[in-house]
């Protein structure tokens, strides 16, 4: 397999067929997009007029948006959502205080999305929009 990567070894040995990665070329285009639409929700999500609902949901797919943009320009595809967060370590060098929040945010997502049980208070939600931030200063440093 051709490496496209630029990114530590720990990503390359988590690609390839049934493994959470494939490598691909990264697409400024996409990166792009990925960034603007992260950014503008990570924005919005800070709007306390808003529900704690949509505030959660824009900061949920604010995170993913900018996490999938970092292991993009990694020359990576993830094969599930959630892997994003959990590479971060390897895609930005953020430690699990960031991504375990992310994750944690993942589930509580899928329970909302697929089973109407959407559990989340004031903490939650701040939490989220803190380590979105984390991901978004990590990206602007690697100059994204």
């Amino acid at each position: 397999m051709k490496r496209y990567c630029v990114a530590t070894d720990s990503l390359f040995n988590l690609s390839g067929p049934g493994k959470p990665l494939k490598a691909e070329p990264p697409d400024t285009a996409e990166t792009a997009g990925l960034l603007r639409t992260g950014r503008a929700r990570l924005m919005d999500a800070g709007n306390a007029a808003l529900s704690l609902e949509s505030r959660f949901d824009l900061a949920y797919n604010a995170a993913h948006a900018l996490c999938l943009a970092a292991l993009r320009r990694q020359g990576y595809r993830p094969s599930q959502r959630y892997i994003v967060f959990q590479v971060l370590p390897h895609t930005l060098g953020l430690g699990p205080e960031v991504w375990r929040v992310l994750d944690k945010c993942h589930n509580t997502r899928n329970l909302g999305e697929y089973e109407g049980l959407l559990d989340i208070d004031e903490r939650l939600v701040s939490g989220l929009i803190e380590a979105a931030q984390r991901v978004d200063e990590a990206l602007r440093a690697a100059g994204a």
